[in-house]
This record gives C-alpha cells, sequence and structure tokens, in this order.
C-alpha cells in the first residue's frame, strides 16, 4: 500500500507518518489490513525525519497539479489531507489561504479523480466550519455557518469531498477537528495558538498571554488522540459513515479557566501564575464563534478514542517532552 500525506512536515504530519510507520498496516480498498510500502510526505518544505526506506520526502507547492501528479500514483490507496493555512494567517492573507485550503484541495481531488482508482481520502476539516447562532450541543449534521475565511475554506472543501464521493471519485472521509492541545514547539499563526501557550510556555518559565476571558468555552483534543483518530476513521468501513461524511471528533469541552486550573493541579501554583489574561478582541470574535460542546455519539458508536479530563492531556505533554 501506497500512502501520500500532504502537510508531512506540520505537526501533525510528522506524528501521523510515524504513527503509520509502527502501525505497519492500514486498510487497503479490499478492506482488509495492508501492508506498508511507501508513505510520501509533501509539504512547502521538506519534512525532517531520520532515513526511513518507506519515506519518501517531497518538497513543493500542493497547489501545483504538476507536483501533485508527482506524488499521486494509480498506487496510491490512502491520502491523508494535513495542509493547511492555519486560521489566523488565512484571514490575515486571504489570496494564500483561498490558494492552499480551497484550490489544493479541489486540485488534489481532481487528480485522485484522474487516477480512476478511488483512493480513500481523510481531510482534516475544523471547528471552524461553524459558527453563529448555534445550539448547546453541535451535531455532526448541524449546519455549517463559518465566521472566519478559513472556517468559509473547510467547509468548501468538506462539501467538494463529498460531491467527489458521491459521484464515486474517491472514498472520502471528513474529520473535524477540535483544537489540538497541548502543541509543543512555538506559537504559530493560529487563533487558537493560545490553547497550548498558555500550557506549554508556563511549564518552560516563560510567561503566556491569553487573549480570551477565563469563561470562554473550548473544544479539545490531544495530539496523541488527534492521530489515532484519523487512522481509526480511514480504517472505517465506507458504508457506515452513509451519506454524511463529516464526523465530529471526541474531545474535551472546557474553559480558558479549567485550563488554568488543570495547570494548577499538575505543576502548581508558580507554573500557573505565569498566564496573563489580556483580551483580545480579534481572536476572541474568531475564537467565540467555534462551538464549545458538540455530540460526539456517532463517533463513540464508532468505538473512536477520547481524552479523559485535560490534567491527563498535560501530564501527557509533560512525558512527552521531557
Amino acid at each position: 500500500m501506497n500512502i501520500l500525506i500532504t502537510g508531512g512536515a506540520g505537526f501533525l504530519g510528522q506524528r501521523l507518518v510515524q504513527a503509520l510507520l509502527r502501525k505497519g498496516t492500514l486498510v487497503g480498498p479490499t478492506g482488509a489490513p495492508e501492508s506498508i510500502q511507501k508513505i510520501t510526505l509533501l509539504d512547502v518544505v521538506a519534512a525532517q525525519m531520520p532515513h526511513e526506506p518507506r519515506v519518501e520526502i517531497v518538497a513543493g507547492n500542493i497547489a501545483d497539479v504538476a507536483v501533485l501528479r508527482s506524488v499521486l500514483s494509480e498506487k496510491t490507496s490512502a491520502v491523508f489531507h494535513l495542509a493547511s493555512v492555519v486560521s489566523g494567517q488565512a484571514e490575515m492573507d486571504f489570496d494564500l489561504g483561498m490558494q492552499v485550503n480551497l484550490d489544493a484541495t479541489r486540485l488534489l481531488l481532481d487528480v485522485c479523480r484522474e487516477m480512476g482508482t478511488k483512493p480513500r481520502v481523510v481531510f482534516t476539516s475544523s471547528v471552524a466550519v461553524y459558527g453563529g447562532a448555534l445550539p448547546d450541543v453541535v451535531q455532526d449534521s448541524t449546519a455549517l455557518n463559518p465566521q472566519s475565511s478559513y472556517g468559509t475554506q473547510k467547509a468548501i472543501g468538506e462539501l467538494l469531498l463529498s460531491d467527489y464521493h458521491r459521484k464515486g471519485f474517491v472514498d472520502g472521509r471528513v474529520a473535524r477537528l477540535p483544537t489540538i492541545s497541548v502543541r509543543p514547539g512555538k506559537p504559530n499563526q493560529a487563533a487558537s495558538s493560545f490553547a497550548s501557550g498558555i500550557i506549554r510556555e508556563p511549564l518552560n518559565g516563560l510567561e503566556a498571554d491569553c487573549p480570551v476571558s477565563k469563561d470562554t468555552k473550548l473544544w479539545l483534543m490531544s495530539p496523541e488522540i488527534a492521530i489515532a483518530c484519523l487512522l481509526a476513521l480511514h480504517d472505517l468501513p465506507s458504508e457506515i459513515l452513509g451519506s454524511n461524511r463529516a464526523i465530529n471528533l471526541p474531545g474535551l469541552s472546557v474553559t480558558a479557566g479549567d485550563m488554568e486550573d488543570a495547570l494548577r493541579r499538575v505543576a502548581g501554583e508558580a507554573v500557573a501564575s505565569r498566564i496573563r489574561w489580556i483580551r483580545n478582541p480579534k481572536v476572541e470574535r474568531i475564537v467565540g464563534s467555534w462551538p464549545g460542546a458538540w455530540d460526539t455519539s456517532r463517533a463513540r458508536h464508532m468505538a473512536f478514542p477520547a481524552d479523559t479530563d485535560f490534567d491527563s492531556v498535560i501530564r501527557a505533554f509533560m512525558e512527552d517532552v521531557a
């Protein structure tokens, strides 16, 4: 089996390739597990990882159809489409967001259609596809109403993938990801970057600004569970998803204040006191449009893994970076 990961140099892409290499198999077109022969990592920069004979690293523009044709072939059975311009950056640079988050997604689907082999395509969408006046608990079928360019681009990508699936061009699956926390490394331009920063930086002895109020509710998922859910979604029999190809992945509904309390319990008052509450109206507008809770009964029915509590997420992060 050959696999393509777009955004392969990114945070989730790097974790996904390592998980696939450890797993060694993935469900193939016949519905049975198949040995992984090759994983291609495509990103605008070359992915950095130790040499592995099963991994091909390609640096190129995902919005270039020639690049996509060079990394996709009739032997490609699975595509994990993770590449994107993050929310805050997509809001600031409209053209770049449209090119990477929308135009490249359609090009990818068109090249998959050209192959005529109906590969499984797992598309990572976002909580940002929702917005406006929302019910207390958002369902998989709640109408999409994005309030940002990023959310709009992800919502269009969902609809495109669903239609390409309906036409029989791909076996499409959409993973609506909660905000991933805690991410290692440095802050990025995502509007939700603070959801990792207010944990990561204090643990590293640094102050961190939280741009939203303590009662702002967030829907969070740890990196480990995100990868496990992507693999589970790929391996599901197609008929289980039915006509609704998008699934809200299980997460934790917590407030920013809850996150501070969890950090205090796990790491102590001195660490938690490094969070500075400095509200930013631009960030609050974007994050405040996202749902803080949604129904995941379909995911639970399909035995998707889930985090237990945010204290455990912080402890896992501390162990991971130790």
